[in-house]
């Protein structure tokens, strides 16, 4: 994400009513987080972050469901919003992004090409969350690539999210 665009989400964030942010992370591995602290005034709304790399870590600290996420190798649209609702509450956050997936092929899975799933949970009261997700595709990337690919694709998200989001509450 190009430093103009992460201002613009720094400004996003910090206009009225200012809103927090916390990220869950397992296959970026900490590059969503390394790209919202390199930014000038972050802690006016970066929460945190936790790097679930496991699927224990996962349910330990994000409230991820077990036996659904194992089938999943803990990739898929439905772990991903749960990691980002977990940070939410984990970290108190208004939002939480959240990343996994396969930053490489795995044989294991029968994985041929990188891919990974975002999710954006947003506090919307009373205990709801509003979520969004999607998937991202990295064919031919090598790992870090793809690593990086994500991170910027999800922040990307999160910041067209608060667009819409922001234009729609007329604030």
């Amino acid at each position: 994400m190009p430093a103009d665009e992460i201002n613009e989400l720094k400004a996003l964030l910090r206009r009225e009513p200012r809103m927090t942010l916390a990220v869950a992370e397992s296959m970026t591995c900490g590059h969503v987080q390394a790209r919202l602290g390199a930014v000038s005034g972050a802690s006016e709304f970066f929460l945190g972050g936790i790097t679930a790399y496991t699927l224990d870590e996962k349910v330990r600290h994000l409230g991820v469901e077990r036996a659904p996420a194992a089938v999943a190798n803990s990739v898929s649209v439905v772990v991903a919003g749960q990691m980002a609702r977990g940070a939410c509450v984990l970290f108190g956050s208004d939002l939480a992004l959240a990343t996994t997936g396969y930053a490489e092929p795995s044989t294991d899975w029968k994985i041929t090409e990188p891919f990974a799933w975002w999710a954006l949970a947003h506090k919307a009261g009373g205990g709801k969350f509003i979520v969004r997700s999607g998937r991202i595709n990295g064919p031919g990337l090598a790992r870090v690539a793809m690593q990086e690919l994500v991170a910027g694709c999800a922040l990307a998200e999160l910041a067209a999210y608060l667009r819409a989001w922001r234009a729609a509450s007329g604030v």
